[in-house]
């Protein structure tokens, strides 16, 4: 592979070559028309040629160290059997972008990645700063506040967690829940019996599930009550012992709702709960939020983490992106 050079731009040039030493997975690490590389020359404004098993590249000093270092980031996921994409390259600049994570990305180039999940379906591990960060907090702390904008992994993230450790035995059972009357909506007046009126607001929660575990796992681990999938209400009144328990867009819970799902909390349990403090749904007359009631009292309680996430840590395939910048830019 050789282009056209790029630019010349501000700074002194500075060249680097790398050397893989497994060629078969180059195909995987350049992509179809090497538009990884593309993607990396158009990301970091580097250069770069490829002959054989050789590749190098030219930018400032510091393009040069970043592109390296993402190249030997997404050379060591394939070796892990990962697919690399457009998403994935950004991800990986994102995560070499960041200083205080270096030690995180060496890791996670080794062949035991210090930060990630196993599930029956998929490894999974971080693609942003923040998901690295969530990660770590998901296995050193059993109460854990997960902020932030959809799209950002929040729940994803704790369901693939969940699962791995039901998988293993660290817990008994999975707990899934959000509240299942949003903008107003009461159950009593929707059609149906109970399962069928809360099933639609507990969907994103059975999609996660399914990305993790294969269907009839998922099926019959509902059966056995392994795993339950319920709409906040159906906590009152429980101890949930042995269980990792999740609560999904916790920004629409009332305080009251929500004082009565974090002292459910029980011996041997994780709780994570998930919510987007900038959308909130709850209908009129409802004074507070109780995510953010709950952030404001237990911030900084020991034993409970608080993992906070931003628009620039939201995980979408790059056309998304290209049509979001479409639709929000000078011709909107």
């Amino acid at each position: 592979m050789s282009r056209k050079p790029l630019p010349a731009q501000a700074g002194e040039r500075s060249r680097a070559e790398l050397s893989f030493d497994k060629p078969q997975v180059l195909a995987q690490l350049f992509g179809q028309y090497d538009r990884n590389l593309v993607a990396l020359e158009n990301r970091l404004g580097v250069y770069i040629t490829a002959r054989g098993n050789r590749v190098g590249l030219e930018g400032t000093a510091e393009q040069v160290a970043l592109a390296r270092d993402v190249l030997n980031d997404l050379y060591a996921r394939i070796q892990r059997g990962e697919e690399i994409d457009t998403g994935l390259v950004d991800a990986s600049i994102a995560m070499a972008s960041e200083p205080t994570l270096d030690g995180i990305l060496s890791a996670e180039r080794s062949s035991t990645p210090s930060v990630m999940i196993r599930t029956r379906k998929k490894t999974i591990v971080p693609r942003t700063p923040a998901q690295a960060h969530y990660m770590k907090e998901l296995v050193s702390n059993d109460m854990i506040f997960a902020l932030g904008p959809a799209g950002t992994g929040k729940t994803y993230v704790a369901v693939a967690q969940a699962v791995a450790q039901l998988i293993t035995g660290s817990v008994q059972r999975l707990i899934l829940s959000r509240p299942a009357v949003e903008a107003g909506e009461k159950l009593g007046f929707l059609p149906g019996d109970m399962k069928e009126k809360v099933d639609p607001y507990l969907r994103p929660l059975y999609d996660a599930l399914h990305d993790c575990l294969p269907a009839e796992q998922v099926e019959r681990r509902i059966a056995s009550g392994e795993i339950e999938i319920a709409p906040i209400a159906f906590m009152r009144g429980r101890t949930l012992a042995d269980a990792f328990v999740i609560l999904d867009e916790a920004q629409n819970t009332t305080p009251a709702q929500m004082k009565m799902f974090l002292t459910r909390f029980g011996q041997n349990s994780r709780m994570v709960i998930c919510g987007d403090p900038n959308q909130v749904d709850l209908p009129g007359g409802v004074a507070a939020s109780g995510l953010a009631d709950a952030v404001r009292r237990l911030e900084g309680v020991e034993g409970i983490a608080m993992s906070r996430f931003t628009a620039a840590d939201v995980v979408r395939h790059p056309i998304v992106g290209r049509i979001v910048d479409a639709y929000e830019g000078p011709n909107a």
